[in-house]
């Protein structure tokens, strides 16, 4: 079986933008390619069916944005169905109503893109101005690539999610960035073969993009498809060798790999590159620490708790460094602070446990916390054998009998 790597905080690096005015959307419009509401199936067939001359169009979806505006919401139908017919025809092109404030359309016979971009760029400010509302739109153009006419309408959903991370009253052609954007969603809903095409068929459009690359092989990675993950990564590093996220989910792979000196590597050349990275400075705290190196590991996670005040894996992995150490009562207040942050931490708890049996205090409390950590991880040797220490404590001769009745 290919072993995947699970957690919260250790995971595989995607790019964040640096500008905090872009930000994902609420809700994704390509989410309706999945759900396949009456409207999108009706569009899908109208644009399959209806005869376009010289086979060259463009779809854009346009979303009305009023802040729940129900007076706006009202009129929208009216008003845009107004607004098409300025601009438009029914011989020139379709629309479908997707939902309260939300719409597609297509049209074709236009001299060229230029022009046909400048009657959208038009309609949207009249649009706006009719319901003194932001207008987001996302368009795509057929011929384009291998795409169907299906596909396109397809495109234009993805190129207005692509908008939306920009903010009301933006306007995006579709393009390779619509497909990584599309993939993610993909990948959030765990649906990783259909996020993996995604990013393939954007690295079609575009073969050298870093974000598209580092996607594809953090969907391999997290389903487990780890050789194909490192193949995508290297192809990303040889593009571009000081890219730190693709240098950290190296390292990660090697780490899943069980390769701990390889992965070790390429987190202090992650490291080396930017000191400022949790997930660099937690990775490789804690496979120093895995290394037999806890003076080496303690650094990298003290940067790692001043990035990241609230995590508790910071917390637990110091803790097993002072537990390590012989410093129970400093692993204690580790294990303590990290218990507060997630009291369903198992390794926090049993770590909790023994350092308090170690000097020989709460032991009662002890034996609870050791409880509770064996009632989340049933099959775990060590926190069973941490219990019964501290059990024998509590009642001497516990231990005694337990070696007799296993002799």
């Amino acid at each position: 079986m290919t072993s995947k790597f699970s957690s919260k905080e250790i995971h595989f690096l995607k790019n964040d933008s640096d500008d905090f005015n872009i930000k994902p959307p609420e809700t994704y419009f390509s989410d309706l390619l999945l759900t396949k509401t009456v409207p999108v199936r009706t569009f899908e067939k109208r644009l399959s069916e209806i005869k376009i001359p010289r086979e060259k169009f463009l779809c854009a979806v346009i979303h009305i944005s009023h802040s729940k505006s129900q007076e706006i919401r009202d009129k929208a139908k009216d008003t845009f169905e107004a607004t098409f017919n300025l601009f438009l025809d029914n011989k020139r092109g379709i629309w479908e109503n997707l939902s309260g404030d939300s719409f597609v359309l297509a049209f074709w016979d236009y001299v060229n893109e230029k022009k046909a971009s400048q009657l959208l760029i038009s309609l949207k400010t009249k649009l706006s101005a009719a319901l003194k509302a932001d207008i987001l739109m996302g368009i795509a153009k057929f011929p384009y690539h291998d795409f169907s006419k299906s596909d396109t309408f397809a495109n234009a959903l993805k190129a207005i999610d692509h908008a939306a991370f920009f903010g009301p009253g933006t306007m995006i052609h579709f393009d390779a960035t619509s497909l990584n954007i599309s993939g993610d969603r993909l990948y959030q809903l765990s649906k990783g073969d259909m996020a993996i095409k995604e990013y393939q068929k954007g690295l079609e459009i575009k073969p050298d993009d870093i974000n598209l690359i580092n996607s594809l092989g953090v969907c391999f990675g997290v389903m487990g498809k780890l050789d194909k993950a490192k193949l995508e990564f290297e192809k990303a590093i040889k593009i571009k060798p000081d890219e730190i996220m693709v240098i950290y989910n190296i390292g990660l792979i090697y780490k899943i790999d069980k390769d701990l000196d390889k992965a070790v590597i390429y987190l202090r050349k992650a490291h080396g590159i930017d000191e400022s990275v949790f997930e660099v400075e937690l990775l490789l705290g804690h496979l120093l620490f895995k290394k037999g190196h806890p003076g080496q590991a303690l650094p990298h996670l003290e940067k790692a708790g001043l990035i990241n005040p609230e995590s508790g894996l910071v917390f637990r992995a110091k803790g097993e460094v002072y537990l390590a150490g012989n410093n129970p009562e400093k692993a204690g207040l580790e294990f303590n602070r990290a218990i507060k942050l997630n009291p369903s931490d198992a390794v926090s708890l049993s770590g909790y446990a023994k350092s308090l049996e170690i000097q020989e205090k709460n032991l009662n409390i002890a034996f609870t916390f050791a409880k509770e950590s064996i009632a989340l991880e049933p099959d775990n040797k060590v926190f069973k054998k941490r219990l019964e220490i501290i059990r024998g404590k509590i009642e001497p001769g516990t231990i005694l009998e337990q070696k007799a009745k296993t002799a």
